[in-house]
């Protein structure tokens, strides 16, 4: 089987598509998104051989590990996609509603459902608005695929725990959800323009370092200068206390070795300063 998906990507979905050891075909992203005319290339070079995508895997929205959200245009553009050649997607919006600037893209399911429907399968969890140790979440789509995505489920772990449903329950029924989501925008917001300003101090443009500039989510995609190895990096940090996650995981296929992903999201805002000098320092002395 074969699975189409961003370079790079989650790679907690790579980890779990590799279970059915499929070949990862992989396309660039762009600051916009997803690369759909290269989608388009790919889809017609396996078309040539015979082959068709089980789906395609995407995060349109504060992508993990970039931050980068996809245009209005290439959500359209990639559905198109998906009619032409006949291939679902399967949309992951954990960070959807973590939106700090801009406005709100249609998801490429409501999109879907805009036309004749049934192209999109939506994944949705409660994670991150409301508390991760719950793992408690939901997925939309066309039924046949619903019922058999649950009898894969119930086959994995039988059932999520019925005492962390109940609690999601209560916390939708009880309280006022909106405000919840708005509180968390105004915390991380603040955050992010923390870590975006002390980055802008530490990494000065002689340095070749480059970052994404996210509107929501809970990541930073930073790129380094070529020669520099952040999988070498990474223990050169964890001896200086700070931590990030090498760029070598978020690839299906051909991995690039000089990004990291940094989460913003755990740590206090007089940490993030001190941590962003911190790897500051580690990377100097490899320049």
């Amino acid at each position: 089987d074969t699975v189409l998906v961003d370079r790079p990507t989650f790679a907690g979905a790579l980890v779990a598509f590799s279970m059915q050891r499929p070949v990862f075909v992989g396309v660039d992203i762009e600051s916009d998104g997803s690369d759909v005319p290269g989608m388009r290339l790919k889809l017609e070079e396996l078309q040539l051989k015979g082959k068709k995508p089980k789906f395609i895997y995407v995060v349109p929205d504060f992508q993990n590990p970039t931050g980068i959200t996809m245009s209005l245009a290439k959500r359209e553009a990639l559905l198109d996609l998906s009619y032409q050649f006949d291939v679902p997607i399967v949309e992951d919006s954990p960070y959807r509603d973590l939106r700090y600037q801009g406005e709100t893209i249609p998801a490429i399911f409501t999109l879907d459902q805009r036309r004749e429907g049934g192209r999109v399968i939506g994944l949705y969890t409660f994670s991150k608005l409301f508390c991760p140790g719950m793992r408690v979440g939901f997925n939309i789509g066309p039924a046949a695929v619903i019922e058999r995505m649950t009898h894969i489920k119930e086959g994995n772990i039988l059932n999520t725990p019925k005492y962390n449903q109940d609690i999601c329950t209560a916390f939708l029924e009880d309280m006022n959800f909106e405000a919840h989501i708005s509180k968390c925008q105004d915390y991380y917001r603040e955050k992010l323009a923390i870590f975006l300003e002390t980055m802008e101090e530490y990494f000065p443009p002689e340095m070749g370092v480059t970052w994404t500039l996210p509107e929501g989510g809970l990541f930073l995609w930073v790129t380094l200068p070529g020669h520099i190895d952040t999988d070498e990096l990474f223990f050169d940090a964890i001896e200086h206390k700070v931590a990030f996650v090498p760029g070598e995981q978020f690839y299906g296929e051909k991995p690039d070795h000089n990004h990291m992903r940094i989460n913003f999201s755990f740590v206090s805002k007089e940490q993030l300063a001190e941590a962003v000098k911190r790897l500051a320092e580690c990377i100097r002395k490899r320049l």
